[in-house]
């Protein structure tokens, strides 16, 4: 409501709030910091779980960052903004979203204490601006190259991003998997390394134990073999995809027709089997003995592919349809008279086995398949989703290193290298930016803080043994030992990650304080709805005074 020449003028709708500067500032700062306190917990091998409970009832248990925000229903915008970052991390290279989000929580705190030194939020943006291209300027320096041929270290890559979950016994077993998988759909764009982590698909079924998850070089499809007469087992396979119903198709006029003797209703059923033949004969003529059908197959049909000995499965869903391609080679043909043996995919075996309650059908053994399977087993679905969550976040792993090869020492040794770094350079910038800059220098210390605070170690003790070990030349890989406590090098202990995860994690950290840093107006419309006309409140209002 505005004030002009003593009349009140209405601007904004009834039962809008807004709040401006200093109390909009604080109050988005506190939103993000309480998302990024909630995480802080999850950090690290030493991490804690969370137990999240929805709406029906369902629990899920992780430490999962990305999957704790997309859990949670969250209601201030500020806090929507950090689940978002944790999104954009977990999509982008599938792993350090609790980094990211913890690591904005600290730049807004840090922020937050300018912010009382009278500290305009453009400086500090700007500063922060500064610190994050050096930063990122700085990581390309330090980081290690990879060699994708060294299986060593591949598999300390992958165990580091397991060690904080709760497979992490049988980390260095998904490890080899996650390796192997990647190593099997790499592919050359353009003189580009690609490692699309679609291309591996995971399939869960709870039984036996985590140690009996394997790698199926092919697909598993989550159905039945369609009739009981075909064969269950294929060697030798010859694979058709097709993606057309073999039913008769219903007209998409309405007709009636008028029988008037016994035969020629004999001569419509006839006629009917005879097309769903000749569909079963284009099928046999182009030499495939197994059948994948993304529509439904008539059950005439079923009887005629059983007779001519063809394995058939139908409504097999597109993504897997896709995968079946990529893994036997084989062309998906839309029109059952276009399918030609040249369509055809092949691999050593397919198979309908029977896994607990349910049937799968397991094509095995193709030849160089651009597409696999991942087979987890566990005792409790609560463990075979976490199982799923980490075998996700290795693979990502061994995909970023694919693409970039590049890494970092882990255990928060990078972000003290880099924080010496950025205190280094703040004093060559000057001026009120370089309090910002320091302030995000003194940010990326929260890791390791975090880190050995989650470790039950003396806060204090570390860090001061950590900044020690940083000024020596040597120290550029100590980081925190939050197994045997102290501080130790890291690269010894194969704790390393890929620079991409912490290139995107500062990236995201910093975009989002920025972002929250420069809103200084909230307006918020009323979220209060009629759920009645006008009039008829009026009416129960005069009733009630009757």
């Amino acid at each position: 409501m505005a004030y002009m020449t003593g009349k009140p003028i209405l601007i904004l709708k009834e039962g809008t709030s807004r709040s401006r500067g200093r109390d909009a500032r604080k109050s988005n700062i506190l939103a993000a910091r309480i998302i990024a306190e909630a995480l802080k917990t999850t950090l690290g091998p030493r991490g804690m779980d969370k137990m999240l409970i929805d709406s029906l009832g369902d629990i899920t248990i992780t430490n999962d960052g990305a999957t704790i925000l997309d859990e949670i229903e969250v209601q201030h915008p500020a806090a929507k903004m950090m689940v978002e970052i944790a999104k954009a991390q977990d999509d982008e290279v599938g792993d350090g979203t609790t980094t990211a989000v913890v690591l904005a929580g600290e730049l807004l705190s840090k922020a937050e204490e300018l912010l009382e030194q009278n500290i305009h939020p453009s400086i500090i943006v700007s500063g922060y601006k500064k610190a994050s291209e050096k930063a990122l300027e700085m990581l390309e320096k330090l980081a290690m190259n990879v060699d994708l041929e060294d299986r060593e270290t591949l598999m300390k890559l992958a165990t580091t991003s397991m060690r904080s979950k709760a497979v992490s016994q049988v980390a260095s077993h998904f490890a080899g998997i996650a390796i192997d998988a990647i190593k099997q759909i790499i592919d050359i764009r353009d003189g580009e390394t690609v490692a699309d982590v679609d291309n591996v698909q995971i399939v869960k079924k709870e039984g036996k134990s985590l140690n009996e998850t394997e790698l199926v070089k092919g697909i598993i499809i989550d159905k039945e073999v369609v009739h009981p007469g075909m064969p269950k087992r294929v060697e030798k396979a010859k694979i058709a995809l097709v993606d057309a119903a073999l039913e008769v198709e219903k007209t998409e006029i309405s007709a009636e027709i008028r029988i008037r003797r016994p035969e020629a209703i004999k001569a419509f059923l006839d006629q009917e089997a005879s097309m769903l033949k000749r569909m079963v004969d284009k099928v046999k003529e182009s030499g495939a003995n197994v059948l994948f059908c993304q529509k439904g197959i008539d059950d005439m049909a079923q009887h005629f592919l059983a007779k001519e000995g063809i394995l058939a499965v139908r409504r097999v869903k597109k993504s897997d349809m896709e995968k079946l391609a990529k893994a036997t080679g084989a062309r998906i043909v839309s029109n059952l008279n276009d399918l030609k043996p040249s369509d055809l995919g092949s691999c050593e075996l397919v198979e309908e086995r029977r896994i607990g309650d349910d049937k799968m059908v397991f094509v095995e053994g193709c030849k160089d398949p651009k597409a696999v399977s991942i087979f987890i087993r566990a005792g409790l679905e609560r463990m075979m989703d976490e199982a799923e969550r980490s075998m996700k976040d290795a693979l990502y792993v061994i995909s970023d290193v694919a693409e970039l090869p590049k890494m970092v020492p882990g255990g928060g040794a990078i972000e003290m290298e880099l924080s010496k770094a950025l205190r280094a350079y703040a004093r060559q910038v000057g001026g009120r930016e370089q309090l910002a800059i320091e302030a995000f220098s003194d940010a990326l210390e929260v890791i390791p803080r975090t880190l050995a605070e989650n470790a039950g170690q003396d806060v204090l003790d570390t860090m001061v043994k950590l900044k020690a070990a940083h000024e020596r030349e040597d120290g550029y890989p100590y980081g925190v030992d939050v197994f045997k406590g102290g501080i130790a090098n890291m690269l010894d202990l194969g704790v390393i990650e890929p620079m991409v995860v912490k290139v995107q994690a500062i990236k995201s950290a910093t975009e989002v304080a920025s972002m929250i840093l420069r809103i200084d107006d909230v307006i918020a419309a009323s979220s209060e709805k009629e759920t009645t006309p006008p009039g008829e409140k009026k009416e129960e209002t005069e009733k009630g005074e009757e």
